[in-house]
């Protein structure tokens, strides 16, 4: 393994993806308590702050006029509008990390993962996906979270979603939380171990 500038080995990048309601979040955050060595990407965005989030540790908040700013700048490894706001990874915060041999998880969506790979091949991929649309639907509306229309939209990405999915290394099946963070746990400490 090659040593980066500071002398340590390079960090490792691992992507988790999936439909919006999958538990993609719940099993990221599970991966992170399980893996020390693991930090979580802090992704920016535009959309407004949910009860309960941190600016600079759930996201970096940022108005619709700065985040494009960055855009143009060039300073995004991905970025994406989704539902009229925008989301994206800072390339200066990830390749800091990754000098300082840290190991980054990315809670993204599938295209934001996709740009990710492109940028950095060696990035593990794994997507999650529910039983069917029904239990997708039936936990966006727990969540109480949407309005019926968001939720309409976030249903019609998901064949798209699937789709590109079909191209991650590693797929998991929600169907009990459990085993779902069991899997992606041993797929995830196989890959730090290497």
């Amino acid at each position: 393994m090659a040593l980066s500038h500071s002398g340590t080995a390079p960090g490792k990048l691992v992507v988790i993806s999936a439909p919006s309601g999958s538990g993609k979040t719940t099993i990221a955050r599970e991966i992170i308590h399980l893996n020390p060595s693991l930090k979580f990407s802090i992704s920016a965005t535009t959309r407004p702050r949910r009860e309960r989030e941190m600016d600079g540790k759930d996201y970096y908040f940022l108005s619709r006029a700065e985040f494009q700013r960055r855009v143009s700048a060039g300073d995004f490894v991905e970025w994406e509008e989704l539902f009229g706001n925008y989301y994206g990874t800072l390339k200066s915060e990830l390749d800091e990390a990754l000098k300082q041999g840290k190991h980054i998880l990315f809670d993204v969506d599938v295209k934001g993962g996709l740009s990710i790979k492109r940028t950095y091949p060696v990035t593990l991929m794994i997507f999650i996906r529910t039983p069917g649309i029904g239990v997708l639907r039936e936990r966006l509306m727990r969540r109480q979270t949407e309005s019926e229309e968001m939720l309409a939209k976030r249903v019609d990405r998901v064949p798209m979603e699937l789709e590109l999915g079909k191209t991650y290394q590693h797929h998991i099946v929600n169907d009990n939380l459990q085993r779902a963070v069991q899997e992606v746990q041993a797929i995830v400490a196989g890959f730090l171990n290497t």
